[in-house]
């Protein structure tokens, strides 16, 4: 057992004193490690880069606004009564000319009645002044009737003609009047709910219902007046047809949409610019055969700015934020980042973006990596492989 104590314990000692010696031994190389590191270099971080990619695309431009009917109107009651009955259900669709509704049409029914017999006196008075007059015409050349009694004549046809004139309008005011106790759709959409129940009295004027046209639709949006001043150069140069001529193409999309389902034309460009805000109204008339869209959503329309022509491109990634300016970063030969501010066109459906200016297809733009650049440090530039968007996306998840 005292061996055992003494084996242990001489151990115990001769690791106490190799520690001590090595903790001496950092003190003392300590300052020289911390020497070279100081003196050593920082390695710059890596970071793909891409050349901007050309191709022939045309020019979009993106305005938002709202989606309204073409044709909208409140069906009211052109006459008094009890309301006899409804022929549609809520929020149906309905045609051109639909029945609607029934204004009790026993009292108009009457009145046309009296009407046509009022007609019918009035065209025996005109038959009964007109052989009065023929015989007076007779006579008078034989001076059995006085020259004063065929002017008389003649007043009495006269009146009776009027009198008859009178008759066929009360008529024709009494088949009106009855044709207005059925209330039809002037045009085929989808109506609201009815306000009125049967057996109420309406009077002249009281709203009965709404309806709305589903195909097509509009969309309302305004276009700035920088936009309107660059799509009027590119009119003029014989790219795009004018602004008043009804003939631009657009396309339309809903909010949830991801392409542009909708396509149409421009087919109203208001006649001047609105002076606190600098924009002017246009309108697009767009299908809506499948009615995906209903009247009074939002949504997004682009029409074209350009013909066909070559454009410059990046990936969507590459853009950074710098308050209201967007950016991309760029490394020059000497590996040196710089900031360059660029104006940017339409997204592509494949994640690129439009550069109108900023980049050309010589500057080598940062795509990944972009966490670890800044403008005026050196970095090392490595291309990224394949097709610029691809890299850029796939490598966006490392930043």
């Amino acid at each position: 057992m005292s061996f055992n104590r003494r084996f242990i314990t001489g151990i115990a000692l001769s690791l106490t004193a190799a520690l001590v010696a090595s903790g001496l031994t950092w003190r003392l190389a300590g300052p020289q490690w911390e020497a070279r590191a100081q003196t050593r270099p920082p390695v710059p971080p890596t970071v793909l880069v891409s050349s901007p990619i050309v191709r022939d695309v045309v020019d979009w431009r993106e305005f938002s606004g709202r989606f309204e009917p073409s044709a909208a109107v409140d069906i009211r009651a052109r006459v008094t009564g009890h309301l006899e009955s409804i022929a549609f259900e809520d929020g149906a669709i309905v045609q051109a000319g639909q029945l609607l509704f029934v204004i009790d049409p026993r009292p108009y029914r009457t009145a046309l009645e009296q009407e046509r017999a009022q007609r019918a006196g009035a065209e025996a008075q005109v038959e009964l002044a007109s052989l009065e007059l023929r015989r007076a015409e007779q006579l008078v050349s034989s001076n059995a009737v006085s020259q004063a009694a065929l002017d008389q004549r003649r007043q009495q046809k006269k009146a009776a003609d009027a009198a008859h004139a009178l008759a066929e309008a009360a008529v024709s005011r009494a088949e009106i009047e009855l044709g207005f106790t059925e209330v039809r759709a002037p045009f085929a959409g989808r109506v609201s709910n009815r306000r009125v129940d049967t057996g109420a009295l309406v009077a002249n004027g009281a709203m009965l219902t709404t309806l709305v046209a589903l195909d097509p639709v509009y969309f309302v949006f305004d276009i700035s007046e920088q936009d309107l001043i660059a799509y009027q150069a590119a009119a003029r140069s014989g790219d795009l047809p004018l602004l008043h001529g009804r003939r631009i193409p657009v396309q339309a999309r809903g909010q949830s949409d991801k392409d542009w389902p909708l396509a149409g034309t421009v087919n109203f460009v208001d006649n001047r610019l609105e002076a606190g805000a600098g924009t002017i109204r246009a309108r697009a008339l767009l299908p809506n055969a499948e009615q995906r869209i209903i009247a009074g959503q939002f949504g997004r329309v682009r029409m074209p700015f350009s013909g066909s022509n070559a454009a410059t491109m990046v990936p969507e990634t590459a853009l950074l934020t710098d308050q209201a300016d967007r950016m991309v970063l760029t490394v020059a030969a000497d590996g040196t980042v710089r900031s360059s501010k660029v104006d940017l066109g339409a997204r592509q459906a494949d994640g690129m973006r439009i550069v109108r200016s900023g980049v050309g297809p010589q500057d080598r733009v940062v795509v990944s990596g972009l966490l670890r650049a800044r403008p005026g440090q050196k970095v090392t530039a490595k291309p990224a492989e394949g097709e610029p968007r691809a890299a850029a996306i796939a490598a966006s998840t490392g930043d």
